[in-house]
């Protein structure tokens, strides 16, 4: 019953690491069912996260008991941040020993992953397997979409269920269309309109209706705090640049607009603590998110709840608005130059030579968060589809994710482009690249440093040469580390070959990893 279930909703693929709880789920296991390996539950959530945001279905994982539940809490809590729609199901022990406290059983398994996950339940009877895997199902599709959890104890497998019939849910609701026509009414009329851009517009396929409606009204556009995905073209005339999580610095970006309109992301994301108003003096806000959760904590204005790409539709049926005149245009960052001999490469240099090799259609998993302010300025990305990374601020997701993603475009590139302290929570990640043989490039940005809170520290009371404890990375060999795993690698550090090398990387068509030291 349950492997008819996963068949009829598309969940072919089970991320999983194997325990004695589950076994007995992969009896008889059909021919049109793969099993993806990780050697770390981590990694299984990484990568079934990167394939299910790829995809846009749900993906099936497997782990072991309380303990693999465990080691994946902190991809889990980055899938509920991501939206990502996942079914994560653990075994539990026999219910015939569960009273006397057994080994490997989970004592209030389904408290364990919460509040990370929207649903949690163990079927109350072995019956009950399939249509709890259906509720799931459905729960984690509906928007938000997010993870679920359901503990299955060893022996329900065993036992006769009754066959569910197939079913539709939909996944989307409508935004309120009064709510609608006053944002609209609103828009139309304002004078200098700032939009603000995240990521569910590209997890709702809203991307070119949303780049149709900034140029309708010639809005400046921002990406949101944190932002996850590519939400806007950053070579675009009115993409005016990303919004930092920091109030104060927010307000005097979007300062001199009457009009704010944020369309798939809080408003707003915030990282330290500031003071004063959320938005600048004069100005009004709305929002169009399908979180009403989100929405209920949004400190002003006005927030409509549904489907981004309904929404936005709606508003370009609307009547167009009269012509208002182009905001200035974004300042273009100085061109990066190669490091001279006894010096570091520079992360600009990096990923300018980066954004050079690659096509625009070529899809990056990013976790290198030293260098994100960085590569905003030197790796623009244009396309939809084509950048993810993690909302939760947990290291350990993009290096597994980029596998789940290259699994669900086998025929595209994908880049992993990862600092060297983030490669570490997840490393094993390589081994199940190379062993699917995927057209992955892992680029490694090696400061020997966690580069993020040294460069935070100022911000906490730390003095320009006050030691920062516990975040220096000495003597981490990613050549070494790569091929224990069956990976090729190789190691640079001068800017004048690294275009050839991560060009044959890129071109091998095979699992490949580039360390590039930077300053």
């Amino acid at each position: 019953m349950v492997i008819d279930l996963m068949r009829r909703h598309g969940m072919t693929k089970v991320f999983a690491n194997p325990g004695s709880t589950e076994l007995p789920l992969f009896r008889d296991f059909p021919a049109d069912f793969e099993y993806v390996l990780g050697l770390q539950e981590a990694v299984v959530v990484g990568m079934a996260d990167g394939y299910a945001q790829a995809t846009g279905n749900a993906a099936f994982i497997n782990l072991h008991s309380a303990a693999g539940v465990g080691n994946a809490m902190g991809n889990i809590f980055t899938a509920y941040r991501n939206q990502t729609p996942l079914i994560v199901t653990a075994g539990q022990q026999a219910r015939s020993i569960l009273p006397f406290d057994p080994f490997l059983a989970s004592v209030r398994a389904t408290e364990l992953p919460q509040p990370y996950v929207k649903f949690s339940l163990e079927p109350a009877r072995a019956e009950d397997v399939p249509l709890a895997l259906a509720r799931a199902y459905h729960i984690a599709m509906q928007e938000p979409k997010g993870p679920v959890f359901v503990s299955i104890p060893v022996d329900d497998w065993d036992r006769p269920a009754e066959a569910l019939p197939p079913r539709q849910v939909s996944t989307r609701v409508q935004p309120d269309p009064v709510a609608l026509a006053q944002l609209g009414a609103a828009l139309d009329a304002c004078a200098r309109p700032a939009f603000v851009v995240g990521s569910s517009i590209d997890r709702a396929g809203a991307f070119d209706a949303v780049v149709a409606l900034a140029e309708r009204h010639n809005a400046r556009v921002f990406t949101a705090p944190m932002c996850a995905r590519c939400a806007f073209p950053e070579n675009h005339r009115l993409f005016a640049g990303f919004l930092p999580p920091m109030r104060e610095k927010i307000v005097g970006l979007l300062g001199g607009h009457d009009l704010i309109l944020v369309i798939g992301a809080p408003a707003f994301t915030y990282h330290v603590e500031g003071a004063g108003p959320h938005i600048p003096e004069g100005a009004s806000l709305f929002q169009l998110i399908e979180d009403p959760g989100v929405a209920a904590w949004t400190p002003v204005g006005a927030s409509v709840v549904g489907n981004v790409r309904l929404g936005v539709e709606a508003l370009l049926a609307r009547d167009i608005a009269g012509e208002r005149a182009l905001p200035p245009a974004r300042a273009i960052p100085p061109v990066a130059t190669a490091n001279a001999p006894g010096e570091r490469m520079t992360t600009a240099f990096a990923l300018q030579t980066l954004a050079e090799v690659r096509d625009a259609h070529d899809i990056v998993v990013e976790e290198a968060p030293s260098a994100r302010s960085v590569m905003q300025q030197y790796l623009p990305f244009t396309l939809p589809g084509t950048f993810y990374t993690m909302n939760s601020g947990g290291l350990g997701y993009s290096m597994p994710a980029a596998v789940g993603v290259a699994m669900a475009h086998p025929a595209r590139r994908v880049i992993c482009l990862i600092g060297d302290g983030s490669a570490m929570y997840s490393i094993q990640g390589l081994w199940s690249a190379a062993q699917a043989r995927l057209p992955i490039t892992f680029v490694i940005l090696n400061n020997r440093r966690y580069a993020a809170l040294q460069d935070f520290a100022p911000s906490f009371g730390f003095g320009p040469k006050d030691p920062v404890q516990g975040t220096d990375l000495p003597d981490l060999d990613f050549v070494r580390l790569a091929e224990g795993m069956g990976v090729r690698a190789q190691r640079t550090e001068q800017g004048s070959e690294l275009c050839d090398v991560l060009s044959q990387a890129m071109a091998s068509g095979e699992t490949r990893l580039v360390e590039i030291v930077v300053a």
